[in-house]
């Protein structure tokens, strides 16, 4: 089940569980993790994308093992709100997780990657450790976003 907003996410969702926060890029999956009670989102891993099949079960081990119980998708969207390919590309990776059963939550990103690097550069932090620690911290600031949002609604 995709959901497009926090209400229908948050009643598909069992009373409590980890979320799984992913910034889906073109040659990279960050991804993020929070608490049980979705009170603090932290960045986890960036998982280099190969083909979908080798993407799908690292994160299949990693909802396994950390006991995911939804997904939290960036969505790129345009800065006027409207779908770029980009959209598309993240609408069909969400598409494609629904068989793993989890409630998937489509959540604007569109000032996620800009807010983390600002963050990095104003810690100092060189280009290469940029690099590595943008896409997983991204996920992890959107997964922010959206816990933030359902426990509003709670």
């Amino acid at each position: 089940m995709i959901a497009g907003n926090r209400s229908a996410f948050a009643a598909a969702l069992p009373a409590g569980g980890r979320l799984a926060g992913l910034d889906v890029g073109t040659k990279t999956i960050g991804v993020a993790l929070c608490d049980a009670g979705w009170t603090i989102a932290s960045p986890a891993e960036t998982i280099a994308r190969r083909k979908f099949s080798v993407d799908l079960a690292r994160l299949k081990e990693i909802f396994a093992k950390e006991a995911v119980k939804g997904i939290v998708i960036g969505l790129p969207l345009n800065l006027d709100g409207s779908d770029s390919p980009r959209t598309q590309s993240t609408r069909a990776f969400a598409r494609n997780l629904v068989p793993l059963g989890l409630p998937i939550l489509l959540w604007d990103e569109r000032w996620s990657t800009a807010a983390v690097t600002r963050t990095l550069l104003e810690a100092d932090a060189s280009r290469a450790r940029r690099a590595e620690l943008v896409d997983k911290m991204a996920a992890s600031y959107i997964l922010q976003g959206a816990i933030d949002a359902l426990a509003m609604a709670r």
